[in-house]
């Protein structure tokens, strides 16, 4: 994953388009991490689902903190290539908010996927699970990927219960985090409409 977004990365900053280099290297990364994590545990069923999320990674934690910190940096630099594409016209322009957009919503996918394996995690270690699910048969990833993306979506959890203090924080945590990503993407949706208005006018 660092090994490919870093040579994009280069790739394109080598080519004369510096300014592009970080977002396309991140851009790259995450869809290998969302390509490789969902491609991995959307087939499990609960069983292996729960064997997954409780194993032992001594990694797993700073590998989240640290895409966690990586996508909310993105929006710097998303900002930057918006405020650059102020000065720019036609296909320049629609170049720049284009890579914004593409860059927040895969920023906004890797942090749901990673709350989405946080959830399973901190379910499968409680004794309690700490989540309702109002289901009989015990939940696989789908199950979490529906509460971590509802909340990614409306900041509020839907038809599901919380029971204990580490999943109500977890969840507080990840609205707060849901709607500043949130913001990113009407901003930057909206920069692409004005853009696509202009240069069509």
């Amino acid at each position: 994953m660092i090994a490919a977004g870093a040579a994009a990365g280069l790739a394109v900053s080598l080519s004369g388009h510096a300014e592009f280099g970080p977002l396309v290297g991140w851009d790259v990364a995450t869809l290998v991490y969302l390509t490789w994590v969902w491609l991995l545990i959307w087939p499990m069923d609960a069983e292996e689902t729960a064997r997954h999320a409780v194993r032992n990674d001594p990694t797993r934690t700073v590998t989240e903190i640290v895409l966690l910190l990586a996508a909310t940096a993105s929006l710097v630099s998303v900002g930057f290539v918006l405020a650059r594409a102020a000065q720019t016209t036609g296909a320049s322009e629609l170049l720049r908010v284009g890579l914004g957009v593409l860059s927040v919503v895969l920023s906004w996918m890797v942090v749901h996927t990673i709350f989405t394996l946080r959830y399973a995690r901190l379910y499968y270690f409680d004794v309690d699970g700490g989540i309702d699910f109002n289901q009989p048969e015990p939940p696989d990833y789908g199950d979490f990927a529906y509460v971590a993306f509802s909340i990614g979506m409306t900041f509020q959890v839907s038809d599901t219960s919380l029971s204990t203090r580490d999943i109500r924080r977890t969840v507080l945590k990840h609205a707060l985090l849901s709607y500043l990503f949130g913001t990113g993407v009407l901003a930057t949706t909206i920069n692409l409409v004005a853009s696509i208005s202009t240069t069509s006018g």
